[in-house]
């Protein structure tokens, strides 16, 4: 059997990769190691370990590598204090390909311990156009990795052009789609009566028209992070409609972000307003699908939110330029700008779903391919 070692690393990372996990788990021919690792394995970002073993899953291996701070420094350390735990671990697990999910960086501290120790490297969402430094990690992975799994179109073109073989490239879709068709499709859609248990802030009527905020530093505005999530509270606010926000992610300049939520509810004005530090999967996908719109620079506004028909605005630049659909508007990260955009969104309401980034089938296919790859050549050539 060969022995894939999964690196999740966040709970974006989890959500992920989750459907890939479950069919590689499945998969007469594959045995599934985990690695769980920097903000996934600690309380302050909601403790996605503990999530990810109620779902099934157990952990080969936890690694506690991230420096507090939240700046560029303590992101490049953070880096490095993987770069020094991974290799041990693969060397104890002794896997046969090690996938790495996406742009973060807990993703490039996976892949070159991976690669420097001769493990072929799969690499899932690559090829993709956004903002901040996520791009450069994206396209660096892309290079060190052996196999790549892109969710669109565009992105498997853009990673052959970037000179990878094409025979090394299946366009499988996204697999947090996967989740989002399953869900959708399985259930009527009702969201537990005591969601309101967890987080903080007042418990809200979800039959009603609610917004959800999800709103993460940008790595290359360092500093901005309060004055950016201040303008988009305040257009919550003007607009009036309950919201539902999300903490940061683990990227430099989250403590600026929390900051603002932090100075936002000491001044009271948090009224008709919940505060989660993370939501499980299931439910933040049965939020999508019923919110009047979602606000923010999430990618899930625009992955998600493009096969459901979630309004969404996207706030600043760290999406730029990827792939969207019509459902998504884009917004400067003002409050004028945001508010006049939610206003917009509101009143548009549902769009038609669009398959940009799969169909749900992403997680099989990737389990398939990685079962009937023959050898893998760790050395690699430039192709054009």
């Amino acid at each position: 059997m060969k022995r894939i070692c999964v690196v999740v690393g966040s709970r974006a990372n989890y959500s992920s990769i989750k459907s890939a996990m479950a069919a590689i788990k499945a998969h007469p021919k594959l045995e599934l190691q985990l690695v769980v690792a920097a903000s996934a394995v600690l309380d302050r970002y909601g403790a996605v370990a503990d999530l990810i073993e109620r779902d099934g899953f157990q952990a080969s291996a936890r690694i506690y590598m991230l420096i507090e701070g939240e700046t560029p420094a303590t992101m490049a350390k953070s880096t490095g204090v993987g770069l020094i735990e991974l290799p041990t671990v693969f060397e104890r697990l002794q896997p046969d390909v090690v996938i790495t999910v996406g742009d973060r960086f807990e993703t490039m501290a996976t892949t070159l311990a991976a690669a420097y120790m001769n493990i072929p490297v799969a690499h899932t969402m690559g090829g993709e156009v956004s903002g901040t430094i996520d791009e450069s990690i994206r396209h660096a992975v892309t290079k060190f990795a052996h196999i790549h799994f892109p969710a669109s179109r565009e992105a498997a073109e853009r990673i052959i052009r970037l000179g990878e073989p094409e025979n090394t490239v299946f366009r499988v879709g996204c697999p947090r789609l996967d989740l989002v068709a399953d869900i959708l499709t399985r259930d009527d859609n009702q969201i537990s009566g005591d969601l309101f248990s967890e987080g903080v802030g007042d418990k809200l009527d979800l039959s009603k028209p609610f917004l959800l905020i999800s709103q993460h530093p940008v790595t290359t505005e360092y500093g901005e992070g309060e004055r950016q999530i201040t303008a988009t509270l305040e257009a919550v606010h003007a607009i009036g409609l309950p919201a539902i926000v999300l903490w940061p992610n683990a990227d430099a300049g989250s403590e600026d972000i929390a900051r603002g939520m932090r100075k936002w509810r000491e001044r009271r004005l948090d009224a008709n307003m919940h505060f989660f530090k993370n939501l499980p999967t299931d439910t933040y996908i049965r939020l999508m699908s019923r919110t009047a719109c979602l606000v923010g620079n999430s990618s899930s506004g625009i992955r998600e939110g493009a096969y459901i028909g979630t309004p969404v605005v996207n706030i600043g630049s760290r999406q730029a330029g990827r792939e969207r659909g019509k459902n998504v508007l884009d917004a400067l990260p003002t409050r004028e700008a945001v508010e006049a955009a939610c206003r917009q969104q509101i009143a548009h309401g549902r769009y038609a779903s669009e398959d940009i980034y799969g169909n749900g089938s992403a997680g099989e296919r990737i389990a398939d391919t990685l079962a009937n790859l023959g050898p893998i050549q760790v050395q690699k050539r430039i192709t054009y």
